[in-house]
């Protein structure tokens, strides 16, 4: 990576967004400083040194500590200087260039895949395609794939209007019966672009050739294709590439960017060549499963995932994100653990096509590029792509995320040495006949199972298979109050009134369960 900066300026705030991405996507830094012609003569060794010293300090905590600097004047004069000002230490960079870069093995097998960063028209010849080639190799005549128009294709199938005809509309007649039934089914189909396109010539350099391979440039020539509907983008091998609606991806967070990554946020989010906008569901291993080994290419769907109302790290404070309520809503997880990897669905606005495992970036495109904030966000790897349409009931169902509810409440009073009546634990209009059955602890021991409703009021009845113990009968007894004298019917009303009394001290009952975030019929879950 080459980070140029105005040695005028020193880093701006786009500069340092830079330096976030080489870091993720790059392994070696060169960094140029441009403008030198700007500085004073007498003044511009000493201004070079001292921005060096800055630049040097800058990359001291990133992966680039130690990266060459080299001062360079690329337009001496700036734009409008005249064509004969010679670029100064421009043959410098590329000799450092050149001894920096290790030039990789190149690969001809696999699918081959292409990154096209233009494309183009020739009159009499057809539409040109230039780029380089990522993976594979290619020769004159192949079948090449263009999976944008896939894109294209499947948004045009929507809504195709029908044309019917009825025999009142000739004026002759009705019309013979097998026309007429053809008529009615006739639809008027939008004209699109056939996906796969075969290749009429390629040429590297201007130069005509036969085949290329992996690491090469190369323009491909195809004909019958509207070069508008690919400004830029890929060209593959047929069917290597699959469109999506959603991913699986890993995430980690950018220790740059200020504020919480939320549940249901909507990010920038780049994946391969497209950029498009997502929304995000983060959810990590289950808390005993925090510390184990990160899996960095592959996606269990047999495992079981905790839902997360935002990204977990050691940088959320307590407080941070409005309430102690959202505080505590804001990791499943407790004691304020972080898991060594979690992941996040992402649902995308519009399908898009990539590679498996590509990198993933998320950013805020909407903050102020002027403010000294950082819009890189996260970033991490697709994992698992959801090609089918319906994805949200052929494949999440699949995804087992789970949330822990835990819900608490009180023993109002006992019925018998196995049975209490309990209450606080159900808002009113709770159908409590989807609970029954599920286990609850008492503050006393006891392991309690929810038997029914009792009344309309939210409270509900336990049986205790165990029985209560003595301590706990004790507790749950109500202190009865001495009587006064009074008449009959006063009398009766007390003795009613003690039979009613809760417990001399609150015994409190708590219920805790698992609810799969996909599953349809929201079963509760509990641990056996």
């Amino acid at each position: 990576m080459m980070l140029v900066i105005d040695v005028t300026k020193g880093m701006q705030t786009q500069s340092a967004e830079c330096l976030v991405i080489g870091q993720i996507a790059c392994q070696k830094l060169i960094v140029v400083l441009n403008k030198t012609d700007l500085l004073a003569e007498g003044k511009k060794q000493a201004a070079i040194e001292k921005m060096t010293k800055k630049m040097q300090k800058t990359l001291e905590n990133t992966k680039f500590r130690g990266a060459p600097i080299i001062p360079v004047a690329a337009k001496p004069g700036g734009p409008e200087a005249p064509e004969t000002e010679a670029p100064q230490g421009i043959s410098e960079l590329i000799e450092l260039l050149t001894s920096q870069i290790s030039i990789p093995t190149r690969d001809p097998s696999g699918p081959f895949l292409m990154s096209v960063d233009h494309c183009f028209s020739i009159k009499g010849q057809g539409t040109v395609m230039t780029g380089t080639i990522l993976s594979g190799s290619i020769s004159l005549g192949d079948s090449v794939e263009i999976p944008a128009l896939k894109v294209t294709d499947e948004e045009t199938e929507l809504n195709v209007p029908i044309m019917t005809i009825s025999s009142a509309a000739s004026p002759q007649g009705p019309l013979v019966p097998q026309l007429q039934k053809l008529c009615l089914i006739l639809p008027i189909v939008p004209r699109t672009e056939q996906v796969v396109k075969k290749v009429k010539s390629m040429q590297m350099f201007h130069m005509p050739v036969t085949s290329a391979m992996q690491g090469d440039r190369l323009g491909i020539c195809v004909t019958q294709f509207d070069p508008k509907l690919l400004e830029r983008g890929l060209v593959c091998a047929p069917e290597s590439l699959h469109t999506v609606h959603a991913a699986i991806i890993s995430v980690e967070k950018i220790p740059y960017f200020r504020g919480p990554l939320q549940t249901k946020a909507k990010f920038h989010i780049t994946l391969g060549h497209e950029t498009v906008m997502g929304r995000l569901m983060f959810f990590s291993p289950a808390p005993d499963n925090f510390d184990h080994e990160p899996v960095l290419n592959t996606f269990d769907f047999s495992r079981e995932y905790l839902f997360q109302e935002q990204y977990l790290c050691k940088d959320l404070e307590p407080g941070s994100t409005g309430s102690d309520q959202a505080t505590e809503k804001a990791g499943q997880a407790t004691e304020g653990l972080c898991p060594r990897q979690q992941w996040a669905l992402v649902e995308f606005e519009k399908p898009i096509t990539c590679p498996r495992l590509c990198l993933v970036i998320g950013f805020r495109l909407n903050a102020d590029i002027h403010s000294n904030m950082c819009r890189l966000a996260f970033h991490g790897i697709l994992l698992h792509g959801l090609e089918d349409k319906n994805y949200t009931e052929s494949l999440l169902p699949k995804l087992r995320v789970y949330k822990l509810k835990h819900k608490h409440g009180f023993v109002e009073r006992v019925i018998d040495d196995y049975s209490v009546i309990g209450r606080s634990l159900f808002k009113k209009e709770t159908n409590i006949q989807l609970f029954v059955g599920l286990k609850v602890h008492l503050s006393t021991g006891e392991l309690g199972i929810i038997d029914s409703s009792f009344g309309q009021s939210g409270k509900f009845k336990i049986n205790i298979p165990g029985g209560l113990g003595p301590e706990s009968k004790k507790i749950l007894t109500p202190a009865l109050k001495k009587r006064s004298r009074a008449s009959k019917g006063e009398m009766a009303k007390q003795e009613e009134s003690a039979e009613r009394q809760e417990p001399a001290q609150h015994v409190t009952l708590s219920l805790s369960f698992k609810r799969y975030v996909f599953d349809t019929h929201k079963h509760m879950v509990q641990s056996p």
